[in-house]
C-alpha cells in the first residue's frame, strides 16, 4: 500500500529532484506542504523535516474525473519527503491502493498507469 525509497540526499535536494522528475513525466507540483513549519507555527515541534508534495497529471486526472467525480476524493497524488537516518525517505500511498479503497469502478487501469509514473518519479528523485 505504501511505497518508500531511501535516499542519502538531503530532503531539499530530493525535493528539487522530485520537481524535475515530475515535470519530465508531465506531472505538475500543485502545492508543497511544509509540515514542520506548519506545526511549529502552532507551537508543536516536529523535529525533522517533512515536506508533502501534491502532484498531478492533468490528463490522467481529467480522464478519471470524467469516469466518476468521486475520484476527486483521492486526487492529487501525494509524495512525502522526510528526514531519516542522515538522509531522507520518499513515500507515497500507491494510487492503485487509494483507488481501490474508494470502491469505485472504471479507472483501475488508469490508476495503475499513474502509479507506474509516480513510482518512477520517486525512484528518479532518490
Amino acid at each position: 500500500m505504501i511505497y518508500s525509497k531511501q535516499s542519502s540526499r538531503s530532503p531539499e535536494e530530493v525535493g528539487k529532484r522530485l520537481e524535475e522528475a515530475a515535470a519530465r513525466h508531465k506531472f505538475g507540483v500543485l502545492h508543497i506542504h511544509d509540515l514542520k513549519k506548519t506545526l511549529e507555527s502552532k507551537g508543536i515541534q516536529l523535529g525533522s523535516e517533512c515536506m508533502v508534495y501534491d502532484v498531478c497529471n492533468p490528463d490522467a486526472a481529467t480522464r478519471a474525473l470524467h469516469t466518476d467525480m468521486r475520484v476527486s476524493t483521492v486526487l492529487p497524488c501525494r509524495i512525502s519527503i522526510f528526514s531519516k537516518d542522515g538522509g531522507c525517505l520518499i513515500s507515497t500511498v500507491k494510487p492503485t491502493s487509494l483507488f481501490a479503497a474508494t470502491g469505485l469502478k472504471g479507472s483501475e487501469a488508469l490508476a495503475a498507469e499513474v502509479e507506474r509514473k509516480v513510482l518512477e518519479i520517486i525512484d528518479e528523485s532518490a
